[in-house]
């Protein structure tokens, strides 16, 4: 099914999102993309207990030097959740690349958000001659990295929160208290089934535990850029000279972000992430 949604505008005109549902065997994956169909492809990951929507304030600055693909990974936004399918990070990271493999595209730089730069990092792992290049925002580098207080848990029996319950949830995923959370979002949240919240996250943890990002890139070989909103109050912002260790990675920290610049001030995240792309993007469609 794809259907074309009324975007934001851009230099005066609306941008067409085309929005597809693939259906693969483990489940319906959903898909956007933006931008010209024969620009390079910059495939976005979110992370986790988010969805595409998370790049919404992005995707117009960066489809005019990218065909911009998302996906709503398994159990989270309008794709499928099942209950009897495996989250496992390197399984999330297959079915990208069959929903690349489907639409055509030989090559990408990907970009994830928190979890899903995990994600792009086991995408690469698995198919490094589809991933040319990978740009993580805001995901640490290991699990002694995480600083974020423990907050009240929202249990089964409270499944689906209130969106005061989802808020505070998600209250360190941005600089300040009190940071206006799309709506958008939080009914996204909602509409996840709990054992597919718990599930994901318990996924990235057992991911990042066999062996710390900055080790498995530096297995890979791929550029690397790496974006940390220097106010994060999930991770540890200085935790991201860790990736240092990966050759030739460069390492940007934003004044003043917390955990979701490419929501608090998506024109700085876009402008550090089309510095890196201009360099390393390829064409990425089948001819």
């Amino acid at each position: 099914m794809t259907v074309s949604d009324g975007g934001p505008y851009v230099n005066g005109g609306p941008q067409t999102t085309e929005s597809s549902i693939l259906p693969l065997d483990d489940g319906d994956i959903h898909v956007c993309q933006d931008g010209p169909r024969d620009a390079p492809a910059l495939l976005l990951i979110h992370g986790s207990a988010s969805s595409t929507r998370s790049w919404d304030p992005m995707v117009p600055l960066l489809t005019g030097s990218h065909r911009v693909i998302r996906i709503d990974l398994l159990g989270h936004g309008r794709s499928a959740k099942p209950a009897d399918r495996s989250y496992a990070l390197p399984e999330q990271a297959r079915r990208a690349s069959v929903v690349l493999g489907r639409l055509g595209v030989e090559h990408a730089i990907v970009a994830g958000h928190s979890s899903g730069g995990a994600v792009a990092t086991a995408l690469a792992e698995q198919r490094h001659d589809l991933v040319t290049a990978l740009a993580l925002i805001n995901t640490g580098p290991s699990l002694d990295a995480f600083i974020a207080p423990r907050s009240a848990a929202i249990g089964p029996s409270q499944w689906p929160p209130t969106d005061e319950q989802l808020r505070q949830f998600a209250s360190t995923g941005f600089s300040r208290a009190g940071f206006q959370i799309p709506q958008e979002l939080l009914d996204e949240v909602r509409a996840m089934t709990y054992h597919t919240l718990t599930t994901t996250m318990q996924a990235t943890s057992h991911y990042m535990e066999q062996q710390a990002l900055p080790d498995r890139l530096t297995a890979l070989g791929k550029p690397l850029l790496v974006i940390f909103g220097e106010d994060d109050r999930r991770w540890r912002s200085s935790s991201a000279s860790d990736y240092r260790v990966v050759p030739g990675a460069k390492v940007e920290l934003l004044p003043g972000l917390g955990h979701s610049p490419l929501l608090e001030d998506p024109p700085r995240t876009a402008t550090s992430l089309l510095a890196f792309t201009a360099i390393h993007a390829v064409r990425g469609w089948t001819e």
